[in-house]
């Protein structure tokens, strides 16, 4: 993990291999000299005051996500100037959004691979600032490198070292508010990260009982109870749908509850994660091409862990437990079949009529094993369905729920932390679609408006006057394209940000 300090001192003496940084569009347009951003004004002097016409040579625009490097003026202890692009300036008097701060440390801090030292001289005009630098770069810098030949294991991509130690220019080393702004960054980004390295762990070294373990490890070591209910005590308890969907799987399923506390605690809160650690579709098999990422199928649960422990760590006053599903996916012999019923925890029972809606089978178990403690609000996660890609896309994940000032209080968190959501309805008549002649319900229902469909099964399997809300991160969970911002290629921990910062609202009373 990249290390993190503040700093006050002068950029030209300071001891580093390279300087970042901001530069704006001069227009809206992009055309034009770009402008330097506040926090470079060493860099800039240096230059007489011509450093945004040496970088409008060398081709930068400002644009976000444009990377500029260029040598570091004569005297400077650092040889590397490095400009980030910031988008567009700020209003006159306003500071520059935290996301588009985010993003340019996350560049920066990818361009910076195999740096031993960077510091970012970007604008901050306060602590929330310099808690928006400190989280982009520390995950702009990550890395997954655990599979790779003892060179990359080593070394990271390409045989370079992620970033090791970032030096935040502008801040208060001493100031209680910076302090406080780095250390919640420092947990937030770490245990996203520890998300990110599940989700991209082979399957075949993370199954259900391996993922309740580096649980169990984690609760243990950050004080947080822990319980994990195996084959024999789900099948005990009538868990229906997490053993119905692990049938076919040589691994067992698992529900592990993660419980943080707070002597000071006004209010609680449950979230919910999905932990297929492989899906393979079950008897409904998978066609190829689809299958190959499964192991990202965990991602849920992956962000409900990554979130109970960084809430763990930050010490917040509310109590928070989560809900891990976890079970494979797997067709064979014992695997369930369409056409079969499951009884589920709640004692209703469910017709199966597609294998390879799993997801909210065993997520169904775990929101009534979550109901039963009557918290304030459930928040479930899940990459549910292939119909909230078609409809929001690949960096954008869905909000269901079944109260619309909670969903809204939903969206603006995810909104504040940088995490791209939307709204969605639960259309009442689609509800109909999965009616069955068998059983309580089926399911699948129709096939326009699949992802609407799925979040109507979940409220089934809501207690009565429980606030709830579902999250289908089926999208952003994993990219598959190339690493953009502080998002890398492959899983990306959409969906932590967000619960943390819900819990943080919760605990200072700012969510009803």
């Amino acid at each position: 993990m990249t290390a993190l300090t503040l700093s006050t001192a002068a950029v030209p003496g300071l001891r580093a291999d390279a300087i970042v940084i901001g530069v704006a569009k001069g227009t809206a347009s992009g055309s034009g000299t770009p402008v330097v951003a506040p926090g470079a004004e060493a860099v800039d002097h240096a230059y007489d005051g011509g450093l945004a016409g040496v970088l409008e040579t060398l081709g930068a625009s400002g644009a976000e996500g444009e990377v500029t490097k260029l040598p570091a003026p004569s005297g400077f202890k650092a040889p590397l100037v490095v400009a980030v692009g910031l988008g567009a300036q700020p209003e006159k008097d306003s500071g520059y959004a935290a996301e588009a701060l985010r993003k340019a440390a996350g560049v920066a801090a990818r361009a910076l691979t195999g740096t031993k030292k960077a510091a970012f001289a970007l604008p901050l005009t306060d602590a929330a600032d310099a808690g928006a630098v400190a989280e982009g770069a520390l995950l702009g810098a990550y890395s997954f490198d655990a599979y790779k030949d003892q060179a990359g294991a080593k070394d990271g991509k390409d045989g370079k070292a992620p970033l090791a130690e970032a030096v935040l220019l502008g801040g208060k080393p001493r100031d209680r508010a910076y302090k406080a702004a780095l250390e919640r960054a420092t947990a937030v980004a770490e245990e996203l990260n520890r998300a990110r390295d599940l989700i991209n762990t082979p399957p075949n070294d993370l199954n259900p009982e391996a993922f309740a373990a580096v649980a169990q490890a984690a609760a243990k070591e950050h004080g947080i109870k822990v319980q994990v209910l195996d084959e024999k005590a789900l099948t005990k308890g009538g868990y229906g749908g997490i053993l119905g969907v692990g049938a076919g799987s040589a691994s067992g399923p698992r529900l592990v509850k993660l419980s943080y506390t707070s002597s000071k605690a006004k209010k609680h809160l449950a979230f919910v994660g999905k932990g297929i650690t492989y899906d393979s579709g079950g008897i409904s098999l998978k066609p190829a091409g689809h299958n190959e990422t499964m192991k990202c199928d965990m991602s849920g649960a992956a962000a409900v862990f990554a979130a109970v422990v960084a809430a763990a760590r930050l010490g917040l006053d509310v109590n928070v437990t989560g809900w891990l599903a976890l079970a494979e996916n797997m067709p064979s012999g014992s695997a369930t079949r369409p056409g079969d019923v499951l009884r589920m925890f709640s004692g209703k029972t469910v017709e199966v009529l597609n294998t390879d809606a799993e997801g909210r089978l065993v997520l169904a178990d775990a929101l009534w094993a979550a109901s039963q403690e009557k918290p304030d609000a459930i928040v479930d996660v899940a990459t549910l369905t292939g119909a909230m890609m078609l409809a929001l896309g690949n960096r954008t994940f869905g909000i269901m729920a079944n109260d619309d000032a909670f969903r809204a209080a939903v969206h603006e968190a995810a909104e504040e932390v940088g995490e791209p959501a939307w709204p969605m309805p639960l259309p009442e008549h689609l509800r109909k679609g999965m009616d069955s002649a068998t059983a309580d319900i089926a399911n699948m229902g129709e096939r326009m408006g699949g992802g609407l469909v799925a979040g109507l099964f979940l409220r089934e399997f809501v207690g009565e006057g429980i606030t709830w809300a579902h999250l289908d991160i089926a999208g952003p969970a994993f990219n598959e394209g190339g690493p953009f911002g502080y998002t890398p290629k492959g899983g990306t921990g959409t969906a932590v940000r967000t619960l943390v910062r819900l819990a943080e609202l919760t605990a200072s009373g700012d969510l009803a």
